[in-house]
């Protein structure tokens, strides 16, 4: 699977759930799409290392809260977002 993909099969889980702005969830809810099984030990650091990328860019805004890290995507980048989506995976939202 390559990085591209990988971006935006991110982007499109939290777009799914509808975690724009606001409504937020669990770093763990957003990387549950991947497994481990599918790509591997080192698959999964690759897609850890995309979520990363994707918050230093900032399409994903990260939350920190007491219990745990809180992710959503950024609403000021929608457009860009779901052009991501719809080039890599084909799926208009």
């Amino acid at each position: 699977m390559d990085n591209e993909l990988i971006r935006a099969k991110i982007l499109f889980a939290l777009a799914r759930h509808r975690k724009w702005g606001e409504s937020h969830t669990a770093y763990e809810n957003m990387m549950k799409q991947f497994r481990s099984q599918m790509l591997g030990r080192e698959g999964m650091k690759i897609a850890a290392r995309m979520a990363e990328e994707l918050m230093r860019e900032g399409f994903i805004i990260k939350k920190p809260t007491h219990y745990g890290l809180q992710v959503s995507l950024n609403p000021k980048k929608s457009q860009e977002i779901k052009e991501i989506i719809r080039k890599n995976i084909g799926f208009d939202l």
